[in-house]
């Protein structure tokens, strides 16, 4: 197929599958920034010295450590991603709007993670009982780069689900492949064409053949024995 002027038409299949892989790389790059920042350390808290010690009491604690809900809303986000490919039609925006929804839960934990009192929480339940007799933290010490890629990391999977929900009716499916361009089966259309195709019945053996392939042995028979 080719445009009024005369270059090649793109074909509408093969579009669709380069946005759909597209979309999945896009999915797993904003998983991925997230599942990279959590685990590093966002912030080291330092707790006043006791007397006797040799300097003060350091906690590092990270993103997960932090916000629980960082990973858990990650993973569920890459499974509504593989779970894409299994649907169609409204089931398949639903989990679009998944995705989108725990893009949105990532970016807002990301953001309570760098708040001084959930750094301060973390901190306390990772400190030694020396450092929890010496007081409350005395200092806070942010790494802005980590929370920041999670936040990205979160953006770029709601932008996932907006772009599957307007767009995903035109994406491929897992049964795509045997599919027809109208719509049917190629399963179905070979066993269509085996039915309506007569055939020659010769011998036991033949006639089973014929049974277990869904033609009717007693077709030409009778045909002939009309005419």
């Amino acid at each position: 197929m080719t445009a009024q002027d005369g270059t090649p038409a793109p074909d509408p299949a093969r579009t669709a599958r380069r946005a759909l892989t597209a979309w999945l790389i896009t999915c797993a790059v904003g998983a991925g920034l997230v599942l990279v920042a959590a685990g590093r350390a966002w912030a080291t808290v330092t707790f006043r010295s006791q007397a006797g010690a040799l300097g003060p009491g350091k906690v590092a604690v990270t993103g997960t450590e932090i916000v629980a809900s960082l990973t858990p809303a990650t993973l569920a986000a890459l499974a509504a991603t593989v779970a894409v490919l299994a649907t169609r039609g409204l089931a398949r925006r639903a989990i679009a709007v998944v995705i989108g929804l725990c893009g949105v839960a990532v970016a807002a934990a990301s953001c309570t993670g760098t708040r001084s009192e959930a750094i301060a929480a973390a901190a306390r339940e990772h400190a030694t009982s020396s450092m929890m007799s010496s007081g409350r933290p005395v200092s806070e010490s942010l790494v802005w780069a980590w929370p920041l890629l999670s936040i990205a990391g979160g953006l770029v999977l709601v932008a996932a689900g907006v772009v599957a929900v307007v767009g995903s009716a035109r994406w491929p499916g897992m049964s795509s492949r045997y599919d027809r361009a109208d719509g049917g089966s190629r399963t179905g259309s070979s066993g269509e064409r085996r039915s309506a195709r007569p055939r020659k019945v010769t011998g036991e053996r033949a006639l089973w053949e014929a049974l277990d392939e869904g033609a009717d042995p007693t077709l030409e028979p009778r045909q002939s024995h009309d005419s």
